[in-house]
C-alpha cells in the first residue's frame, strides 16, 4: 500500500526523480555522484592498492585500459652489495681451503699483492704461489662461473616455463652433453683432461636443446611450452638410453665416466678462457631481458596486448639459458640443483621481478657453489667428493620442499 501524500518510491532507495536519497540530484536528472580525485586523462583515480607479488615494470594492461598496472622496483644498491660481498668472501674461503698447510694471512697478502696497484709482501714461496695460482684460483674462478650460469639458466627458464621447479637440464642438455661425452671417452679414446671432451660436451648440450626443440615444433606449434617440455623430457630419455648403450661398450671406462658425469671444477685457465666468451654472450641476453620476462609473467595474452612479441622473447632467452648451460656442462660435467635452488632463495629474499632475479642468480649461484666445492674439498680430506654429491645432498630435500610449498599454493 502507497502514501496517497505523496508518490510512489521507487525500489533501491529511489526518490522519483532519478536521483538516489541522500544524494543531489545531478543536471541530467540521475543522482550525482561523489566527485573523487582526477586523473591526468579526466578519468577518476582508483584507490591505492597493494602490487601483485612478482610483479614487472610493465602492467597487465596499457595504461588507460582499466587493468591494473603491475609496478617493481629495480635491483637495489644493498642487495647487490651484499651479493658481491658473500661471493667475495666464498671465494677467499676457496683459495685458503686446500691439502698444503699455508698460513691465511699470507694467502690473502697475496691474493692482494696479485691486485692491480697493490703491493704486498706475502712471504710465500714460488711454489707456494705458483700453487695458489695455477691450482686453487683457477679452481675458485671456474666454480664461481660455472655456479652463475646455471643459477642464472635456471631462474631464467622458470620464468619462460612459469614452473619453479623447471631447472637448466629440462631440454635435454645434460643427456646431450652426457651422450657426447660417453662418446668421445669410449669409442675415441678421448682424455677427461684435454678440450676434447669439454668440445664434444658443448656440441651435446646444444644439440639436445635444439632437438627438442625441433621435435617441440613438430608436436604441436599450438602447444605452447607445455609441448617443448614434453619433448625435452622424449629427447632425455632418448639421449640417456643410447648413452648407457655406449657405456657398456667400454666397461673399463666407467669410472672415467662417471667422474665426470658427477661433476668437477677443477680444470685450470684453459678451461676458463674456453667458457667466458660464451659465457659472456649468454649472461648479457639475459640479464637484457629481466625487464621483458616480468611481463611475460603476467600470461601471454596480457604481454601481446602491451606490444610484446611473446614467442620471440622465449625463444630468445631459452636459447640464452641453452647457451649458458651448454657452456657449464661442458667444462664441469653435470652439477644438478644449482638452478633451482639458488633462484628460489633469491626469490625468498628479493623479491620476484626478473630484473632482481637474475643478477642476483647469477652472484648467488657462483657464491653457492665455490662454497659447495670447499665442501667437496674438505669434508673427506685428503680425499676429494665430486661436487655433484655436495650439491645433490643440499639441493634433492630442497627440491621436496620446493615441491610440496608448489602443492600447496596450486591447491
Amino acid at each position: 500500500m502507497t502514501d496517497p501524500s505523496g508518490p510512489p518510491v521507487p525500489p533501491g532507495g529511489g526518490t522519483g526523480d532519478g536521483s538516489v536519497s541522500g544524494c543531489p540530484p545531478s543536471e541530467n536528472g540521475g543522482a550525482a555522484r561523489t566527485p573523487g580525485p582526477a586523473t591526468d586523462d579526466g578519468g577518476t583515480a582508483r584507490p591505492p592498492g597493494p602490487a601483485p607479488e612478482g610483479a614487472g615494470a610493465a602492467g597487465r594492461g596499457a595504461e588507460g585500459s582499466g587493468a591494473p598496472v603491475r609496478r617493481t622496483t629495480g635491483l637495489r644498491l644493498p642487495a647487490l652489495l651484499v651479493a658481491v660481498g658473500v661471493l667475495l668472501a666464498s671465494m677467499v674461503a676457496g683459495v685458503l681451503a686446500g691439502a698444503a698447510d699455508i698460513a691465511p694471512g699470507r694467502v690473502v697478502l697475496q691474493l692482494l699483492d696479485w691486485l692491480p696497484l697493490v703491493s704486498a709482501d706475502s712471504g710465500l714461496a714460488p711454489v707456494e704461489q705458483g700453487l695458489l695460482l695455477e691450482l686453487r684460483l683457477p679452481r675458485v674462478v671456474l666454480g664461481a662461473i660455472v655456479g652463475g650460469l646455471l643459477a642464472i639458466a635456471g631462474a631464467a627458464y622458470q620464468g619462460v616455463f612459469r614452473n619453479p621447479l623447471a631447472d637448466p637440464y629440462l631440454l635435454g642438455a645434460a643427456a646431450g652433453a652426457g651422450l657426447t661425452t660417453t662418446v668421445v671417452i669410449v669409442l675415441l679414446k678421448g682424455d677427461t683432461e684435454s678440450l676434447s671432451v669439454p668440445a664434444a660436451a658443448f656440441a651435446g648440450a646444444v644439440g639436445g636443446v635444439l632437438l627438442a626443440y625441433a621435435l617441440g615444433n613438430v608436436a604441436g606449434r599450438g602447444g605452447g611450452t607445455a609441448t617443448l617440455v614434453l619433448a625435452g623430457v622424449a629427447v632425455t630419455s632418448f639421449l640417456t638410453a643410447v648413452q648407457t648403450f655406449v657405456q657398456q661398450l667400454g666397461v673399463e671406462d666407467l669410472q672415467r665416466i662417471y667422474g665426470w658425469i658427477l661433476g668437477t671444477v677443477d680444470g685450470g685457465w684453459s678451461r676458463i678462457t674456453l667458457v667466458i666468451p660464451y659465457a659472456v654472450v649468454s649472461v648479457a641476453a639475459l640479464l637484457l631481458h629481466g625487464r621483458l620476462l616480468d611481463v611475460l609473467s603476467v600470461g601471454d595474452d596480457e604481454a601481446v596486448s602491451l606490444g610484446l612479441h611473446a614467442a620471440r622473447v622465449r625463444l630468445v632467452v631459452l636459447l640464452a639459458a641453452s647457451l649458458a648451460t651448454a657452456a657449464a656442462v661442458a667444462v664441469s660435467g653435470l652439477i644438478g640443483f644449482v638452478g633451482i635452488v639458488v633462484p628460489h632463495v633469491v626469490r625468498r629474499l628479493a623479491g620476484g621481478s626478473y630484473r632482481v632475479v637474475l643478477p642476483l642468480s647469477l652472484l648467488g649461484g657462483a657464491a653457492f657453489l665455490v662454497v659447495g666445492d670447499v665442501l667437496a674439498r674438505t669434508v673427506l680430506a685428503p680425499a676429494e667428493l665430486p661436487i655433484g654429491v655436495v650439491t645433490a645432498f643440499v639441493g634433492a630435500p630442497f627440491f621436496v620442499a620446493v615441491l610440496r610449498v608448489t602443492k600447496r599454493v596450486e591447491t
